[in-house]
């Protein structure tokens, strides 16, 4: 079974940056797509942005210019670095996987904990 773990969250102050991290484990035979989702209270989770195999990237509006996503796929790991934040950009920040976890496996997706982000002066 494929675990995320997400790190790297916390509190910035408005304009600056932060790194989050997300690394997966267990039984992992393909990725096909990682990429990362935020989720403010009372509004539906969305797409921040996402890295499929091929390196194809893809990047809400509202963050690109201002955010990179990259893979490591040595270590099974995302990364979403994050520069010029917003108060807007406040949520709980969640990894996605989207592959096979054995070579006879469907594609199937999973999710991170999330890891929450506040950017606060």
């Amino acid at each position: 079974q494929v675990q995320l773990v997400e790190s790297g969250g916390g509190l910035v102050q408005p304009g600056g940056s932060l790194s989050l991290s997300c690394a997966a484990s267990g039984s992992i035979f393909s990725i096909n797509v990682m990429g990362w989702y935020r989720q403010a209270p009372g509004k539906q989770r969305t797409l921040v942005a996402s890295m499929t195999s091929s390196g194809d990237t893809n990047y809400a509006d509202s963050v690109k210019g201002r955010f990179t996503i990259s893979r490591d796929n040595a270590k099974n790991a995302v990364h979403l670095q994050m520069n010029s934040l917003k108060p807007e950009d406040t949520a709980v920040y969640y990894c996605h996987f989207v592959g096979k976890h054995t070579f006879w496996s469907p594609l199937t997706d999973c999710w991170g904990q999330g890891t929450q982000v506040i950017v606060s002066s």
